[in-house]
């Protein structure tokens, strides 16, 4: 098990956004791991931890990419993966987990209720429970980015990256840190209807969301991890949000651009270069994470897009 499972991901600059705005802008293209998003680093961290310490039994809350990751890595090592997803998950995301081995429990109506039912049955079951976002081991996964990205460029001025939960906002903080990278600015992402990190850092304390009303559901979490809004204050954070509209545009201009479909989670991300330019001078240098996603087909999402 000393092979990774999770790859380094190049970081490609874009032409497009040079031409067009003259901007300087670098993509660190996440969307191309095994399982099409970042989860897959954080998720190799804790499975091989908790392998060392005995543990064959993980058991999952989660309609998407978290679960899906786990169970790919879960299949490569040979361990029993159980995810507990909430009725509002696709067939679609739940046959990506079931073609792996994974063995799929559908429970409550929103993730929340899933959470209770498999840190219930993890107990009962002395089985390890995976959050999808809230584990030190998962950050210091999801910071390995950085660390790839400090050997690919110099140090960026911006770094943009979508905020669901905070797990990957987390790794990201904690790769800056760790790489000296304090002087960079980091603007966060989210739809207006998955807002919980903005409005958090706004209040300078968790606020949970009441609902989540928005088509990027991988950013439906209604409260961030408090470990995220603590990073967040020891370096340069800005805050941003952006319509459905934009998030989607954005994903739809990314597939012209790199032949890459990546969730609307992550088009929150790639929606500023490509519509608020204005927010990296022309001097600086701005690195987009690519987070990627599988969960949302594109026959549906191509359905919802605007006509603008």
């Amino acid at each position: 098990m000393n092979n990774k499972f999770y790859i380094e991901t190049p970081v490609y600059k874009s032409h497009k956004l040079n031409k067009e705005h003259n901007k300087s802008v670098f993509y660190k293209m996440e969307c191309y791991q095994p399982t099409g998003s970042f989860k897959i680093r954080g998720m190799e961290e804790l499975c091989r931890f908790h392998i060392n310490n005995g543990k064959r039994d993980f058991i999952a809350s989660s309609g998407g990419n978290a679960g899906y990751s786990l169970g790919y890595i879960g299949q490569k090592m040979g361990v029993d993966i159980t995810v507990i997803v909430p009725k509002t998950t696709s067939q679609f995301m739940i046959n990506k987990m079931t073609n792996l081995g994974t063995q799929v429990e559908v429970y409550g109506d929103v993730w929340d209720e899933a959470h209770q039912y498999a840190l219930k049955i993890s107990e009962e079951r002395g089985a390890v429970y995976v959050s999808p976002f809230d584990d030190p081991l998962l950050w210091k996964g999801h910071s390995t980015l950085i660390d790839e990205c400090a050997k690919q460029i110099p140090q960026p001025d911006k770094i943009i990256v979508s905020v669901g939960g905070g797990g990957l906002l987390c790794g990201v903080l904690q790769g800056i840190k760790r790489n000296g990278w304090h002087e960079t600015t980091v603007i966060t992402t989210e739809t207006i209807g998955a807002a919980s990190f903005y409005k958090s850092y706004q209040a300078k304390e968790i606020v949970e969301l009441d609902e989540i009303k928005t088509i990027a559901t991988s950013l439906g979490a209604k409260k961030v991890a408090e470990k995220s809004l603590q990073l967040a204050y020891d370096l340069n954070v800005t805050p941003f949000m952006m319509s459905d509209n934009e998030a989607i545009r954005a994903s739809l201009d990314f597939l012209d651009e790199y032949n890459v479909w990546v969730e609307p989670a992550c088009g929150a991300a790639i929606s500023v270069p490509y519509f608020y330019p204005q927010m990296i001078k022309e001097d600086e240098t701005a690195l987009v994470i690519v987070c990627g996603g599988v969960n949302i087909p594109i026959k549906n999402i191509t359905h919802q897009a605007p006509n603008n």
